[in-house]
């Protein structure tokens, strides 16, 4: 299961999460990835558009903490009725909205938690960044860089998900992608062992 931030405009106007273009560029990923996007569940934190009107264009906004708490019960439900095997959390506002408070996710980019919990006892969460974290970096090498990381990512949450990864004796996966410089997890948040 992905959990993206909240829709985009196009994502907004046809009801669909992840059909724009950091949707395109995340159904890439995945298929390099080796994963089907149609088996994979895919929703987005917040369920609203947050936007401002210029002119005729709807400009994002990001969501709020207010905005992650009047959605967070809904995805928590979302969660429990699709009954996932892994769930990676696309970026800082699904990282939240999931974990259920803030953690600096680019430190924390491709480990795996324990869910809280609100969730499922010992469901594992893969911290990522969003598709669209990628479309904006403007460096052509730091870029590929990052798409080929998150490549790696989506490659393992698909191993895991489907029972390819082997677990230790806690069922925590094994060997999950590892950060640059990987930092403990802090404020009593439990890392899954390796």
């Amino acid at each position: 299961m992905f959990v993206g931030e909240q829709p985009g405009d196009e994502e907004d106007r046809q009801g669909r999460p992840f059909v724009g273009p950091a949707g395109r560029l995340f159904t890439q990923a995945l298929e390099e990835a080796g994963v089907e996007r149609g088996a994979a569940y895919v929703t987005n934190a917040v369920k609203h558009f947050k936007y401002t009107q210029r002119g005729a264009r709807r400009l994002h906004q990001s969501p709020d903490a207010g905005d992650i708490k009047l959605y967070r019960p809904f995805l928590l439900a979302e969660v429990a009725a699709v009954a996932p095997r892994f769930l990676v959390a696309l970026g800082a506002t699904a990282t939240q909205a999931l974990m259920g408070r803030k953690l600096p996710m680019l430190k924390l980019r491709g480990q795996v938690f324990e869910a809280p919990e609100e969730l499922p006892a010992g469901l594992p969460v893969m911290l990522t960044v969003h598709p669209s974290y990628l479309l904006r970096l403007p460096d052509p090498e730091l870029k590929k860089r990052e798409y080929e990381r998150f490549v790696t990512e989506l490659r393992f949450a698909g191993q895991a998900a489907r029972g390819e990864i082997r677990r230790n004796a806690g069922g925590a996966p094994e060997a999950p992608p590892k950060p640059a410089q990987p930092e403990p997890a802090k404020g009593g948040q439990r890392m899954l062992p390796l």
